[in-house]
């Protein structure tokens, strides 16, 4: 029996584990459940599931959560705040940790996860982004293991020999990700001009919280699927190739020096990469309808559109000038992203303002957790400053 953590329990991450979870009570039983601000769905799976601690990171709403818990007649520990989410990470009693928390917020309690030695399912890419090299030394520190739960990274690492200490070594020529192309594939620069946070959010193939629909209809969530790749798999810029594929049935592939290419497939359901990672190395039931080829018929594979959606070169950018710079990246395309998602800025701004902010901002190097998020910082603080200026 797996004791598992899901931090971001309320997110669609978040359902699709606990989904997979329920479906195998006899192989696993949830330990701890966090979220940010949703009291209301939080309290409805805390008596479902019975955690044995539940984080509510808004520390302003803990006593309504408290509220709920106890006329609900739930005993599960109720704890909020920044540090409370590092002890749900770190919980004795699990295990496993789910970090599915969106963004930079999930970056300090992905790191306790590691260090404490725990089965990491990770979903927060950005932790990877903003700091791959801590978050490798904090695996190798705690003894556990990282398995992504990314349906991309999932899929290379599914195509990737169990036991390797290489690229090289496995006899892997590149990696190639694959990208549905969002919800603006074929579309123009001119086409995007109105775009409206509703029409961004609408995936054709994928159901995802708004942040990361953005980030796919801009395809920055590519770019910044290529540098946790080149951290996850040590894999060098030069050897991770994007192609879109708008069927979402191939996740991605690896290509092999003797010609070999190896596939994931399945439907476009993120269930299938948390069962995955929630039984490896065995396999169980994920829910997922079983993949027709003959209905789907023809999959299709065509370039990026790295003329009209410039986020992705901007990833290949900053991960090329390394240090404090897929940080900067990070940091800037959040705040982009969320002046768009509240009408303060056009969907062709983002990039602009993401590469105003790289441009803007020092480039240092960063060995800590301190200079990570004093960076992170500093990064959003010039991307306000442009958003502001870009809207006057």
């Amino acid at each position: 029996m797996k004791t598992i953590a899901v931090l971001g329990a309320t997110g669609s991450i978040g359902a699709s584990a606990l989904d997979v979870i329920a479906r195998h009570p006899d192989r696993f039983r949830v330990g701890a459940l966090a979220a940010h601000r949703n009291v209301e769905a939080l309290a409805a799976l805390c008596a479902r599931f019975a955690p044995d601690l539940a984080v509510i990171a808004d520390a302003s709403l803990e006593a309504e959560l408290r509220e709920r818990l106890r006329n609900a007649r739930v005993t599960t520990r109720v704890a909020s705040g920044a540090q409370a989410l590092i002890e749900a990470a770190k919980l004795p009693e699990c295990d496993t940790v789910i970090a599915a928390i969106v963004g930079a917020a999930g970056l300090e309690s992905t790191l306790a996860a590691a260090r404490a030695g725990k089965r990491l399912l990770l979903a927060n890419k950005e932790a990877v982004v903003m700091a791959g090299l801590l978050l490798r030394a904090a695996l190798d520190e705690g003894g556990g293991e990282l398995l992504p739960i990314d349906s991309e990274h999932n899929a290379v690492f599914q195509c990737l020999p169990a036991r390797r200490s290489g690229l090289d070594d496995a006899g892997v020529r590149r990696i190639v990700l694959t990208a549905s192309g969002g919800p603006f594939r074929g579309k123009t620069r001119s086409d995007l001009a109105a775009v409206t946070p509703a029409m961004a959010c609408a995936h054709p193939n994928w159901t995802m919280g708004r942040k990361i629909s953005v980030d796919s209809a801009t395809l920055m969530n590519k770019g910044l699927e290529v540098i946790e790749a080149h951290f996850l798999f040590d894999a060098p810029a030069d050897r991770i190739d994007v192609v879109v594929h708008p069927q979402s049935i191939v996740h991605s592939m690896v290509e092999y020096a003797d010609g070999s290419v190896l596939a994931q497939l399945g439907n476009p359901d993120m269930r299938t990469a948390l069962a995955h990672a929630l039984a490896w190395p065995e396999r169980v039931a994920a829910g997922v309808a079983p993949l027709d080829l003959l209905r789907i018929a023809r999959l299709d594979f065509e370039a990026p559109d790295r003329s009209t959606f410039t986020c992705l070169d901007l990833a290949y950018r900053a991960l090329a000038a390394g240090g404090n710079a897929p940080i900067v990246l990070n940091a800037a395309n959040e705040e982009a992203v969320a002046a768009f998602l509240d009408g303060r800025l056009a969907f062709l701004a983002i990039a602009d303002v993401i590469e105003s902010t790289l441009e803007k901002t020092a480039s240092t190097p960063v060995g800590t957790l301190a200079g990570v998020l004093d960076s992170d910082l500093t990064a959003r603080r010039v991307a306000q400053r442009i958003i502001a200026s870009a809207k006057d």
